[in-house]
């Protein structure tokens, strides 16, 4: 199994970049990101996998791990590093059941006591957000900010990435509060330079 050795995911998004999607995260690997999360929930199974196919050769040229979002038949077809669970995915439990131990299962939550369930069923590490307030999470409520990271990080004892509005110069401040790593969609992908805030992001990790 791959090992948690990042402080970025991308998580990919087609309708935030206005660039060939493939494209653009190639552009975000060469500039030095190791972790891309595949979640296009418009796309057909079909659609879906035919991307994963090629985002996993992708990734594997710039030695970066290929997470997929929700799909652990995908997941295991293309031979990727990790799934990544949400709300309504199967629960934890079944997917370690169906890929043993050749995924990272990664839960996303939004709260100490999810968190807690996460890891209870099985989980390898966690997303936490939305910590700033941002489009793309405005569904799950309002943002939890910084300081719940830490909580989490200390008493849940998994490893946490935090999701949801970060940018370049909020960073250190979610670092700060015991973040494993951060998590970006739009702060990068809606950029027109992603080489350039990718970079920024990856400074701002150092």
């Amino acid at each position: 199994m791959a090992m948690l050795d990042f402080k970025l995911m991308l998580i990919t998004d087609a309708t935030s970049t206005q660039r060939p999607l493939l494209e653009a995260l190639e552009d975000a690997m060469k500039a030095g990101v190791k972790a891309i999360q595949l979640r296009e929930k418009a796309m057909s199974a079909r659609e879906l996998m035919s991307l994963a196919v090629e985002l996993r050769q992708m990734t594997r040229r710039y030695g970066a791990l290929l997470f997929i979002n929700d799909r652990v038949d995908v997941a295991l077809a293309v031979e990727a590093d990790g799934v990544q669970l949400g709300g309504l995915s199967i629960p934890v439990d079944a997917a370690r059941r169906l890929a043993g131990d050749k995924l990272l299962i990664g839960k996303s939550t939004h709260s100490l006591d999810e968190a807690f369930e996460a890891r209870r069923k099985g989980a390898d590490y966690v997303i936490l957000g939305p910590v700033y307030a941002t489009p793309s999470k405005a569904k799950y409520g309002q943002p939890i900010g910084p300081e719940l990271i830490l909580s989490v990080r200390h008493r849940v004892k998994l490893p946490v990435f935090a999701v949801g509005g970060i940018k370049p110069h909020n960073v250190k401040e979610v670092m700060d509060n015991g973040a494993d790593g951060i998590a970006v969609i739009s702060g990068i992908l809606s950029c027109d330079n992603i080489a350039d805030v990718t970079k920024q992001y990856m400074e701002s990790l150092r």
